[in-house]
């Protein structure tokens, strides 16, 4: 598509503001991370700081008696594990939901709506019936009780994206397989799911992200270092009368890495999944 002058003017000063609004705070908060207490707190602001202080990584990524390090590590464990596990639960809860309402539409199709309409609701709104029905199976305070929990946030959206990626696949394949004397299971799993992969790669991503950011339950339902995950711990660093917005700063780091770098490494496959059935030949 060829554009003109002032279009294509218009259209890369679009690209590099959103590129600034974007990196301009990732930047400030790395440059925070390694200021000192005294390039922080003296004013004028010192935008480049005048030596690198990287103790409080090392004060976060060391565990040491009444340090931070033991608390802000089991929180990095915890999310892992909440993340982990809500994506691959709710995953294998949507596949099979997914696929119903793919190839059975018009029979299925206000329930898909129903579901879908869930996930525009507030999670506060479930807050009342998830903590006593976690309270009465003794799950409070548990990274159960979070993967319970946030399948409320990531299921209905998991189903609603891969039921668009099998939209895309046709119908005949299933067929010819089950003419061929395959099962419903064994279509699944050696038919569709493979046609879906591009599908099912942003949709185990972008799940584990709307877990790893989560912070309403995390807070509501956990209590210690056993369950609670890097969004409380986080939220615990600043609540002193005191805040070390260094600290704060480098825990924002540590917490963005990992997603950020999953990112990095899978955005072809997040580009052709959120792309997949856009053009049809």
């Amino acid at each position: 598509m060829r554009m003109s002058l002032p279009g294509r003017i218009a259209a890369y000063a679009a690209m590099y503001l959103v590129g600034i609004v974007i990196l301009v705070p990732v930047l400030w908060l790395l440059v925070m991370s390694v200021s000192s207490t005294r390039d922080l707190t003296t004013l004028p602001l010192a935008w480049i700081p005048s030596e690198l202080d990287f103790s409080r990584y090392t004060r976060l990524l060391t565990i040491s008696s009444n340090g931070d390090g033991a608390a802000f590590l089991a929180a990095l464990r915890n999310t892992c594990l909440v993340a982990l596990g809500t994506t691959v639960l709710a995953f294998l809860l949507a596949i099979p939901a997914a696929w119903v309402f793919s190839r059975y539409p018009k029979r299925y199709s206000w329930m898909l709506y129903l579901i879908v309409a869930t996930y525009m609701l507030p999670p506060l709104m479930f807050v009342v019936p998830l903590y006593r029905i976690l309270s009465s199976f003794d799950l409070l305070n548990s990274p159960w009780a979070l993967m319970i929990a946030d399948c409320t946030i990531v299921l209905p959206f998991t189903t609603w994206l891969l039921k668009s990626g099998i939209d895309n696949i046709p119908v005949d394949l299933e067929e010819a397989a089950r003419i061929d004397g395959a099962r419903l299971w064994q279509i699944l799993l050696r038919v569709t799911l493979p046609l879906a992969r591009p599908v099912i790669g942003t949709t185990l991503l972008f799940s584990a992200l709307i877990v790893w950011d989560e912070f309403l339950y995390a807070m509501l339902f956990t209590s210690d270092s056993r369950a609670q995950t890097l969004t409380v711990v986080i939220a615990n660093l600043a609540s002193g009368r005191v805040s070390d917005y260094g600290l704060l700063a480098t825990a924002g780091v540590i917490a963005a890495a990992p997603p950020v770098l999953v990112g990095l490494l899978l955005q072809r496959s997040i580009v052709s999944g959120l792309t997949s059935g856009s053009v049809k030949g």
